[in-house]
């Protein structure tokens, strides 16, 4: 995540989902197994050991990281594609994956931001929310899942120069492919090591994300966590959509800001400490993720996944 997120006042609205008449597999979102998302997450630190420490932008790291993913959906069966565009005298990938089948004129969309700063490997950032919808698009095959919107998966480039790559991909879509794009959900950070539960406010973001909010919400509440609302503004890569009046949401479990004592009090960990100390540091390795704030994110993806695209 570029900078720290401005968060709002704590509330929780409790959303409902209705059952869908779908197949059976498309009625229960899957458990993900958080094994298999520190798995991704061991796979992106020995990219980032491998090619000088980082997986950044221009950075041989961040490309080993895009053709290491990309091999994992080709061989799930996504239909996949590499966006190139150029940034701070470098090139940049954007990796795009679609998932056959559903209606191709409502997509969801789910994505968050592959490169990390080249201060270090940047595993909380954003190794944790690249590592989940990957984890989270696999699923959607091994589980058979039959969504009756169609599913595309993304993994920006250059964010931390900017939101660079996901404003390229938007701005490359014509009128009428931006318009069938129906729900953009993004996640930057979902394991940082004193965690917070952040949602997405869709205060002042475009009609339709309030759904997206509440969603989010009941996933959480339906695990037996508290959230509070973050104004996410234009500070990671959703901003690009919610620009192109596509409703947006996402969570996210807090960068260099200090957790307070309420927070500590309602969520554990240490108050006075920052969500992640190692916010944009070389130490954000494999040791700066909270495994029990990983899981939970991946399961809540999952459900709104499901819940959203059935």
């Amino acid at each position: 995540m570029r900078i720290m997120i401005a968060l709002a006042a704590a509330l929780m609205v409790a959303g409902t989902t209705s059952a869908h008449a779908a197949a059976p597999a498309a009625l229960a979102a899957p458990n993900i197994d958080v094994a298999k998302v520190q798995a991704h997450l061991s796979q992106f630190q020995s990219i980032a050991n491998a090619n000088g420490g980082n997986r950044a932008h221009g950075r041989p790291g961040y490309l080993a990281s895009v053709n290491w993913v990309k091999g994992k959906l080709d061989a799930a069966g996504f239909t996949t594609r590499v966006q190139s565009f150029s940034s701070n005298g470098a090139t940049g990938y954007n990796l795009i994956a679609d998932y056959p089948g559903g209606d191709e004129n409502n997509v969801v969309m789910l994505g968050g931001h592959l490169d990390s700063v080249s201060a270090g490997p940047g595993i909380n950032d954003n190794g944790t929310g690249s590592a989940s919808i990957l984890e989270v698009a696999l699923q959607v095959k091994a589980t058979g899942f039959a969504p009756s919107k169609h599913l595309r998966f993304a993994w920006w480039g250059a964010e931390e120069l900017g939101l660079v790559g996901s404003t390229y991909y938007v701005n490359s879509l014509t009128t009428t492919e931006r318009s069938k794009i129906k729900t953009y959900l993004n996640f930057d950070m979902t394991g940082s090591p004193n965690p917070g539960y952040f949602v997405y406010s869709a205060s002042g973001q475009p009609s339709g994300s309030l759904a997206l909010q509440q969603r989010l919400q009941s996933g959480f509440s339906a695990i037996g966590v508290q959230t509070e609302l973050t104004s996410v503004g234009g500070r990671s890569d959703h901003a690009a959509f919610a620009r192109a009046g596509i409703p947006v949401g996402g969570t996210f479990t807090g960068a260099e800001g200090i957790k307070t004592a309420a927070q500590a009090q309602k969520w554990g960990g240490s108050s006075g400490v920052a969500f992640d100390r190692c916010y944009h540091r070389s130490c954000d390795t494999l040791s700066n993720v909270n495994a029990t704030a990983l899981d939970r994110n991946a399961d809540v993806i999952a459900s709104t996944l499901w819940a959203t695209a059935a």
